[in-house]
């Protein structure tokens, strides 16, 4: 039996412990509501880099081997993500020791020394280094295809931010955006596993008790005026091409999201999904095939992903698109809807075991404002129709949603003929 509960702390900390009594594990989670779109253009890549710095050493472990010693000495390893919305640190404990890994992240956001700001820059350099070709051109398709999408706006700007943002970030910059962006009112923290509420609870209270600050400034809207299908094309000496076909999709709140989730398994959703069966199992031209899904507060996207070898470049682009067009016009059989819920159902079921899994759903659910319970997901997604799933894909799939990346060793005779395809899609379109 798995039970939820929150508490607001007096200073507007919300404090979720979710009760997973029969596990033996206990997961905890600290998130901040800020990311990549929050990073000025001159300073992108700063939530990013300031979550690196929290790792350096505080006032209580002042290097990172005191910090990692300690959450080793508790059975957890801690981890953090940025992303476009929110930062997240979180680890996994024993159950005795949940107390001390509240603790323990409390010194990490509350007391970080900010030490080793030029040594993390070397590192961050690096990382920066891995999507970036001899020329000194991003490669990576996730960030070319964003920048397509949302461009002059910070959700088309990488994450990690660029080489001359990040070798100009200072003390200052840091503990700037601290001040502005890390504070009670815009965090969750999240305990799930054999834990008990109140106990969460009177720990966060005393951990977290010297912690305040102002309301957070507000992120810029992302708007765009995107009417026609866009492409892109980088040059890198790989022996294959990374294509990317991201298609402009809704944003959280959408009402249709969960109709989203469910074509992502139709098209990718494991080896009986469409793109897998056709682009590997019939045709050999892919090791995999993925999509993915991103929902923000106001816009978002549905992308599609593989990399194959030029010469099946085009074969690729042809058969993707004829598989979303065909979605958006004859939809999909009810037996193949029910075999895809079924698997949506029993990943439902299994995500009880985990809590991991939990402290997203309601951790990360509560930092957005929306929490769902697994049984609301489920009956969502019975609702979710044969018809249903065409309409959505009609609006999804339009071609004036289109933005294709291909980054690798192309020609442009390749590129011609993938240009082609795309100008006939959207000929043919309905």
């Amino acid at each position: 039996m798995i039970t939820r509960r929150k508490k607001v702390l007096a200073n507007g900390l919300r404090v979720v412990a979710v009760e997973m009594p029969h596990l033996h594990s206990v997961e905890i989670a600290v998130y901040i509501r800020v990311g990549g779109r929050n990073d000025p253009r001159e300073q992108a890549g700063l939530s990013h880099f300031l979550e690196h710095m929290l790792f350096r050493g505080n006032t209580d472990y002042p290097t990172s081997l005191d910090l990692e010693v300690a959450f080793d000495a508790i059975g957890g390893s801690v981890n953090a993500a940025t992303d476009e919305e929110s930062t997240c640190y979180f680890s996994r404990v024993h159950p005795r020791h949940v107390e001390n890994g509240i603790r323990l992240f409390s010194s990490m956001l509350l007391r970080s020394t900010l030490a080793g700001i030029d040594i993390e820059k070397r590192i961050i350099t690096e990382e920066a280094l891995e999507d970036i070709n001899d020329r000194g051109e991003e490669t990576n398709p996730s960030n070319l295809s964003s920048r397509l999408m949302w461009p002059g706006h910070p959700l088309g700007v990488p994450t990690i931010g660029y080489l001359d943002t990040i070798s100009r970030f200072t003390e200052a910059d840091l503990r700037g955006h601290l001040a502005h962006h890390y504070v009670p009112g815009n965090a969750v923290v999240v305990v799930a596993g054999d834990i008990q509420g109140e106990s969460v609870f009177a720990a966060c209270e005393t951990a977290f008790a010297e912690w305040n600050g102002p309301t957070p400034p507000a992120s810029p809207p992302a708007e765009h005026s995107q009417r026609r299908v866009q492409s892109l094309f980088v040059k890198d000496s790989d022996s294959q091409v990374n294509l990317q076909i991201a298609f402009r999709g809704f944003a959280r709140p959408d009402q249709r999201i969960m109709t989203v989730r469910l074509i992502r398994r139709i098209l990718c959703g494991g080896g009986s999904s469409r793109l897998h069966l056709l682009l590997r199992e019939r045709l050999g031209i892919v090791y995999s095939v993925d999509a993915s899904i991103s929902a923000y507060d106001e816009t978002g996207s549905f992308c599609i992903e593989l990399a194959t070898a030029p010469e099946n470049l085009s074969l690729a682009v042809t058969e993707i698109l004829k598989e979303t067009g065909r979605l958006a016009v004859e939809g999909v059989t009810d037996e193949e809807l029910q075999r895809v819920k079924e698997g949506y159902f029993f990943d439902l079921e299994y995500s009880r075991d985990s809590t991991y899994e939990m402290q997203v759903r309601y951790g990360w659910g509560e930092l957005m404002d929306i929490v769902r319970e697994l049984e609301e997901d489920h009956a969502e997604a019975t609702a979710v129709t044969g018809a249903t799933i065409r309409a959505t894909a009609e609006s999804l799939f339009a071609p004036h949603n289109i933005n294709l990346v291909a980054v690798g060793p192309w020609k442009a005779t390749l590129k011609r003929q993938v240009e082609k395809i795309l100008l006939d899609y959207e000929r043919n379109w309905r």
